[in-house]
C-alpha cells in the first residue's frame, strides 16, 4: 500500500469516526427534543393564536369577489400563470443549453438581504427557486389587495397573516433550498447541522418548549459587569421595585433630582447598557442627581397586582423617597414606553389629589392614544386577548416569552427567521451584542395588570376617549398639566410617532414639547451625542395634524439628548453640592444593578 493509500484510508476511517459521533449526538439531541416537546404537550395550551375562522372569512370574501367580479381575479390568476410558465421557460432553456449560469434578470424593488449569496443569481437552480417565491409573494399581496367584501381591521389581520406566510415560505428558511447553509454543511462535513439541532434543542428547553430563538450570546455579558455598570447605590425597596441613586460625577448638581421610570416589560439597562451610550452615565455627568426605578420581575404571586399598584408602590413611593433623600419639594420625572403611559395616569391622579411633586414630564415613546393601533391589531383582538387572559388564569401571569414573540413576529425576518437559519442551519453562536442580550432578558407581566393594559387602555382607548377609572378616581389626558417634553421615534413599529404625537396634544399642559428622532422604539432613544449618527425634528406648533407638523418641522443633526437637557435646565433649580447616594434614613442596601434586575421568574 502506498503512502497516499495509507493517507486516504486514515482520513476515511476519521472521517467515519467524525460521523459516528455526529450520529451519537443526533441520537441524544433527538430524545431531548421528543422529552422537551412532550412537557410542553403537558402544559395548557390556551394561547393559540388568532380565531382559525378568520382564515375561512378571509377565504369567503376572496371567492365572494371572484364571483361578484370574476373577469379582475381571472385577469390576477392569468397574469400570475404567464408568468411562472414563462420563467420555466426559461429555466429549462437554461439547463437544456448545458449553462451553468442563470440569465441575469435583476430583482423587482430594493435589493432583498436573504438572498444576498451569488448563488441565487448565478446558479439555475437557486435562482429558479428565488423568483418563483417572490412570484408567489407577489401573487399572495396582490391577492390580498382583490378582497373588498371584509371588514377593514379584518382585512388588516388578513394582510398581516398573509406577510407571516409569506415570510415562513421563504426558500431560505429550507436547509434544501438555502445555499448558505447547504455550502457550510459540506466545508464542515455536516458538523454546521449538528451545532444546530443543538442550538435548536437549547432554545426549546430554555422556552418550555417555546420557539424563541436565542438572539445574543448571553455567556458574554454580565450585570454590573460589562453592561449596567454606572456606579450607583440601592436605596429603598419595596415588592414593585428597587430605587437606584446614581453617584454623581460633578462637584455640583442641580437641586431638583430627576427620577427615570423604565418599562417592566423589559429590564431598566437598557438605558445603561455601557458606558459609551448609556443615557444614565450621561445624564449624571450633565451634573443632575438621577434616580432609576428598577422593577421586580413578578411571578404567580403577583397575579393580583394592578396599575394601581404599580402607580402607589411605584411612581408615588420613588417620588416620595426622592423627595426624603434629597430633601427637595419637587422631581422631574420620565417615563419610557408602558412606563410613559402610566406616569400620565400618575400625573391625572396627583392632579386630583393636589399633589405638586412633580415639576416636569418626560415621556419617551409613549403612548396615550391607543385609537390607532397599528401593526399591533392582529393582537388587540378578542380572539387573541381571550388567549392571553385564558394564559394568565392559568399561570397568574403573562410570561415573557408570549411577548417575546408577539413583538419579535412584528419583524419577523431580523428578529425569527434570520436568526433561526444563523443559529440552526449555520450552527453559529448568537453575536455578543448587548442590546439583542437585554432584548432577550424580558419580564413577565401581572395577571390584573395585564388585563387593565390590554383591555381598558389599548382595546377600549378608555384614557384618550371616556377616561380611565382607577383608585376611585376617572384618570384622563387633560389632568396632565405639567410642563412636558415628549419623545417619539420615526420608524417605531411599536409606538408609532404619529399616535405618540396624538397623545400629548391630548394632554392639558401649556408647555408641551415634542421631538421626532429618527430611527426606532430603542435605537432613537439610545442616541448618545458621541456618535452623531441619528438626526432630530422639533416644530413648536403642536396644533397641527401630524403630517402637517413634520412638513413644517425643523431638522437637526445629531442627537435629540443636549436639546433634552436644555429643556430640562431650566426646570431643575440653582446648583447645590453634589450628594452620595442615600442617606441617615435610606442606607444602602447594595450596590447597583441591584437585585431585581438579575431576576428571572418562572415562565
Amino acid at each position: 500500500m502506498t503512502t497516499k493509500d495509507t493517507a486516504n484510508t486514515e482520513f476515511s476511517g476519521q472521517n467515519l469516526e467524525k460521523m459516528n459521533e455526529n450520529l451519537r449526538k443526533v441520537e441524544d439531541l433527538s430524545a431531548r427534543l421528543t422529552h422537551v416537546m412532550k412537557n410542553r404537550a403537558g402544559h395548557q395550551k390556551s394561547l393559540d393564536g388568532p380565531d382559525q375562522s378568520l382564515f375561512g372569512q378571509a377565504a369567503t370574501a376572496y371567492w365572494s369577489e371572484a364571483v361578484q367580479n370574476p373577469a379582475k381575479v381571472l385577469e390576477h390568476q392569468l397574469d400570475y400563470w404567464s408568468k411562472t410558465v414563462q420563467h420555466f421557460v426559461e429555466a429549462q432553456q437554461t439547463l437544456a443549453k448545458g449553462k451553468l449560469e442563470a440569465p441575469h434578470v435583476p430583482d423587482a424593488g430594493p435589493k432583498d438581504r436573504r438572498f444576498a449569496n451569488p448563488l441565487w443569481d448565478t446558479h439555475p437552480y437557486f435562482n429558479y427557486v428565488k423568483r418563483q417565491y417572490q412570484l408567489n409573494a407577489a401573487a399572495l399581496e396582490q391577492a390580498v389587495d382583490d378582497v373588498t367584501d371584509m371588514e377593514p381591521l379584518e382585512k388588516q389581520r388578513l394582510a398581516y397573516f398573509s406577510r407571516q406566510i409569506v415570510d415562513i415560505m421563504s426558500p431560505t428558511n429550507f436547509l434544501a433550498t438555502n445555499p448558505d447553509a447547504l455550502e457550510k454543511a459540506v466545508a464542515t462535513e455536516g458538523q454546521s447541522l449538528v451545532t444546530g439541532l443543538e442550538n435548536l434543542v437549547s432554545d426549546l428547553e430554555a422556552n418550555n418548549g417555546e420557539m424563541v430563538v436565542r438572539l445574543a450570546d448571553e455567556s458574554a455579558f454580565e450585570l454590573g459587569g460589562n453592561i449596567a455598570t454606572t456606579p450607583g447605590k440601592v436605596v429603598y425597596r419595596n415588592r414593585m421595585m428597587e430605587l437606584i441613586q446614581f453617584s454623581p460625577t460633578t462637584d455640583t448638581v442641580h437641586a431638583t433630582p430627576v427620577i427615570c421610570f423604565p418599562p417592566w416589560i423589559n429590564k431598566y439597562y437598557i438605558l445603561d447598557l455601557k458606558e459609551q451610550n448609556s443615557f444614565v452615565k450621561w445624564v449624571t455627568d450633565q451634573g443632575y442627581t438621577l434616580f432609576i426605578v428598577s422593577w421586580v420581575n413578578p411571578d404567580a404571586t403577583y397575579a393580583d397586582v394592578g396599575m394601581e399598584d404599580y402607580i402607589v408602590d411605584g411612581y408615588l413611593a420613588a417620588v416620595r423617597e426622592v423627595k426624603a433623600i434629597t430633601g427637595e419639594d419637587q422631581v422631574n420625572a420620565i417615563g419610557y414606553c408602558i412606563a410613559g403611559t402610566t406616569l400620565s395616569l400618575t400625573l391625572s391622579y396627583m392632579k386630583q389629589q393636589g399633589d405638586t411633586s412633580i415639576k416636569s414630564a418626560t415621556f419617551f415613546t409613549a403612548l396615550t392614544d391607543f385609537g390607532d393601533q397599528g401593526e399591533f391589531t392582529p393582537f388587540l383582538t378578542d380572539d387573541f386577548i381571550d388567549g392571553i387572559e385564558a394564559e394568565i388564569d392559568d399561570k397568574g401571569m403573562l410570561p415573557s416569552v408570549i411577548m417575546a414573540r408577539t413583538f419579535s413576529f412584528l419583524r419577523s425576518n431580523d428578529l425569527v427567521y434570520t436568526p433561526a437559519i444563523k443559529s440552526y442551519m449555520l450552527g453559529e453562536t448568537p453575536p455578543a451584542f448587548d442590546l439583542l442580550y437585554w432584548n432577550g432578558d424580558g419580564a413577565n407581566l401581572p395577571g390584573k395588570m395585564a388585563r387593565q393594559y390590554l383591555r381598558g387602555l389599548c382595546q377600549r382607548n378608555e384614557l384618550a376617549t371616556t377616561g380611565y377609572d382607577l383608585m376611585g378616581h376617572h384618570l384622563v389626558l387633560d389632568e396632565v398639566d405639567v410642563p412636558l417634553c415628549a419623545v417619539a421615534c420615526e420608524t417605531d413599529h411599536i409606538a408609532q410617532w404619529k399616535d405618540s404625537y396624538r397623545g400629548v396634544q391630548k394632554m392639558g399642559a401649556k408647555n408641551k414639547t415634542f421631538i421626532m428622532t429618527q430611527s426606532g422604539h430603542i435605537a432613537g432613544i439610545v442616541n448618545p451625542p458621541s456618535k452623531k449618527k441619528y438626526g432630530h425634528y422639533t416644530n413648536d406648533d403642536m396644533g397641527l395634524g401630524h403630517e402637517d407638523w413634520l412638513e413644517g418641522a425643523d431638522f437637526h443633526e445629531g442627537s435629540w439628548w443636549p436639546r433634552w437637557e436644555s429643556w430640562l435646565k431650566k426646570r431643575s433649580g440653582k446648583q447645590v453640592a453634589a450628594r452620595v447616594p442615600g442617606d441617615a434614613s435610606h442606607p444602602v442596601l447594595c450596590d447597583a444593578p441591584g437585585t431585581y434586575v438579575v431576576g428571572k421568574a418562572p415562565q
